[in-house]
């Protein structure tokens, strides 16, 4: 799996899946939607899978001496990488703002979400809808992309337009806490966007390795 991983990150991929990792620092951004970030990632990444289809990358993949879904997983912990490495950036934004900037104007009349363990949270929903629409989508037949990402930036958008609109709701403010306030709940909404990412990641995983597997390429 190591060398299948090697071959998407070095054959198959578009340099601006790499470069769109950046976007995650977006979380950084005063008074913009932060969450616009993680769909940047994700436009990245749908690069990648265009690139790999012009170049008949599926077919390359089929004639190694590998499993057919040893290529549905090396495409997923392909995406799952791009996706941590982003992630992690996003972390590293909300743990400055939470500490460092907790005393910053700027952040603190911020009329848009706050960067803090909630936003993380839908971060990881927003990675979790891509993997299963998207990723999932695209081994239904293994070269249609255009559908599935369409269907995922409309989820996606309605995702952010909630997100950003939850904290407005009477009874909802400390959706939007700043620095260390209501830590508990941002943790637990930080840990159930994690599990929401991990369980329609493996689950759409799954279910495209059954679907390549009955793709004639």
């Amino acid at each position: 799996m190591r060398n299948i991983l090697r071959k998407e990150m070095r054959l198959s991929t578009s340099p601006l899946s790499y470069l769109f990792i950046s976007f995650g620092l977006m979380f950084f951004l005063p008074g913009y939607p932060v969450l616009c970030g993680a769909f940047f990632v994700t436009l990245g990444i749908f690069q990648s899978f265009q690139t790999a289809r012009e170049a008949n990358d599926l077919v390359f993949s089929a004639m190694l001496p590998i499993a057919k879904r040893d290529i549905v997983k090396g495409k997923y912990l392909f995406v799952c990488l791009i996706e941590a490495l982003a992630f992690l950036l996003m972390a590293l934004a909300v743990v400055c703002r939470m500490t460092v900037f907790s005393q910053s104007a700027i952040y603190r009349n911020n009329a848009l979400m706050n960067a803090n363990g909630f936003a993380l949270g839908m971060a990881g929903v927003i990675f979790g809808l891509f993997n299963g629409s998207f990723v999932g989508g695209f081994f239904k037949t293994g070269y249609k992309i255009a559908r599935p990402f369409v269907f995922f930036i409309i989820t996606c958008f309605v995702v952010i337009f909630l997100s950003e609109a939850l904290h407005y709701v009477p009874g909802l403010e400390k959706l939007n806490a700043f620095g260390m306030d209501n830590m508990a709940l941002q943790l637990i909404l930080f840990i159930a966007g994690i599990f929401f990412y991990l369980c329609l990641t493996v689950l759409s995983c799954k279910k495209a390795c059954e679907r390549f597997e009955k793709i004639d390429l």
